[in-house]
């Protein structure tokens, strides 16, 4: 092959290492569809900052190596490059802050001496680290302390209807459950592609986690996927003690359409037109952490700048009939119209630079739950990240892991307070 097509090979490289280094840096939100294409590339631009550098500067090393820098296409590819190099550094660096924003949000709801609310025996287990072996391997998502039970059924012989529960290896008793709900837009997604940085750290701390399918739009339409979500929480509390939970202590998280499960989980406890079948059930919550959740289905205050997209989609997909034939549904199912007095608290996470659902959706939805809850309301926004950013090992995922354990662990201390 010619240096002259090796140096337009490597610009073209350079172009597209230039669109993710742009993506990761650069805030979009009124593309339309496009919004989603901006996601994918600023999310994997942004939390493997440091690999596309390294991965980069190879490149460009073998390229310069092949003649390919003899031709004027070459060396505006090295320069483009050397810009995305620096804006992927720009993108590392927003990541930095991040234990900081979660601490300062921590303290902010729960008082500066939260973490001494915490007994020192499960203080212990807490850290503030990140560790490098893990930074390292982004996807490495075992944990060797943990096992996993897997394809539980918890109703029916639907097969949505199944779970997976994480639990510590040696074995444990009586210990507090964390329900995972994953994301996916209602149409997508399975219990073992998300959140398993979370579930494997706290799993390894003596947490029994429990990770949820959950049926899917547009076959099942709203509220069925909460209907799931209570029936599955119904299932946990009357059997996890078989599988060494506590059933007096289940918090609830899940990122984007399980954030917006998991908060509505927790401001619609017992709801009997929710649970058909099981109205008796006790389907209240403890503690509610979501990441980057839907909190207004109709965006009624025009937060979303899409021009109607994410809702025209929503009453053609999701749910059963449009806004203005039904819009008590559709306050139903927006968390910003159920929030209460006597909500659970709560641990909101979301981006600045999400794409696909806005940070002043969740900005919104945190004032009005601290306006109206009597419990805290812990709400941290991180900058540059994206949609999906605690999906694998990176600063944000790993800073966000160990944040969430901290309330998740002083929600269980003070749980008696709220009684």
């Amino acid at each position: 092959m010619s240096t002259s097509t090796l140096a337009w090979i490597f610009l073209a490289l350079a172009c597209w290492g230039a669109g993710l280094a742009v993506a990761s840096v650069l805030r979009v939100r009124n593309l339309g569809w496009g919004n989603v294409w901006w996601f994918i590339s600023g999310w994997l631009g942004s939390e493997l900052a440091v690999f596309h550098i390294i991965v980069s500067a190879l490149v460009a090393a073998g390229f310069a190596l092949a003649g390919a820098l003899e031709h004027l296409p070459g060396r505006l590819a090295l320069a483009l490059s050397v810009l995305s190099w620096g804006l992927f550094m720009l993108a590392q660096l927003r990541a930095r802050p991040t234990p900081v924003v979660l601490e300062q949000a921590l303290v902010q709801a729960l008082g500066r001496n939260y973490r001494e609310r915490i007994p020192a025996a499960r203080r212990a287990s807490l850290s503030d680290r990140i560790p490098l072996r893990l930074l390292a391997l982004p996807f490495s998502l075992r944990e060797p302390g943990v096992e996993r039970l897997a394809d539980i059924p918890y109703s029916d012989g639907h097969g949505r209807h199944r779970l997976d529960i994480y639990r510590p290896k040696a074995g444990v008793k009586g210990a507090p459950v964390l329900l995972q709900i994953h994301g996916g837009a209602w149409v997508i997604g399975t219990k073992r592609q998300q959140a398993r940085p979370l579930m494997n750290h706290m799993a390894a701390r003596g947490w029994v986690v429990v990770a949820i399918n959950y049926r899917l739009s547009p076959h099942a339409r709203f509220p069925a996927h909460l209907v799931d979500c209570k029936r599955a929480l119904a299932w946990i509390r009357a059997n996890i003690a078989d599988y060494g939970g506590d059933p007096s202590f289940i918090a609830v998280t899940g990122g984007s359409a399980g954030g917006h499960l998991a908060s509505l989980l927790a401001l619609t406890p017992n709801e009997p037109s929710l649970q058909p079948g099981f109205e008796s059930a006790d389907t209240h919550v403890d503690a509610c952490v979501p990441f980057y959740g839907v909190y207004d289905f109709p965006d009624r205050h025009g937060l979303r700048f899409d021009g109607g997209i994410m809702a025209d989609w929503l009453g053609r997909t999701v749910m059963e009939r449009p806004l203005a034939d039904d819009a008590e549904t559709w306050d139903l199912a927006s968390p910003v119209m159920q929030v209460r007095a006597d909500a659970p608290p709560f641990f909101l996470l979301h981006g600045t630079h999400d794409s696909l659902v806005v940070v002043e959706e969740a900005r919104l939805f945190a004032g009005q739950l601290r306006a109206m809850s009597r419990a805290p309301v812990a709400y941290a926004e991180l900058a540059g990240a994206q949609h999906f950013w605690e999906a694998f090992n990176s600063v944000r995922a790993l800073a966000g892991v160990n944040a969430v354990a901290r309330f998740l662990e002083w929600s269980l201390a003070t749980r008696a307070d709220r009684a």
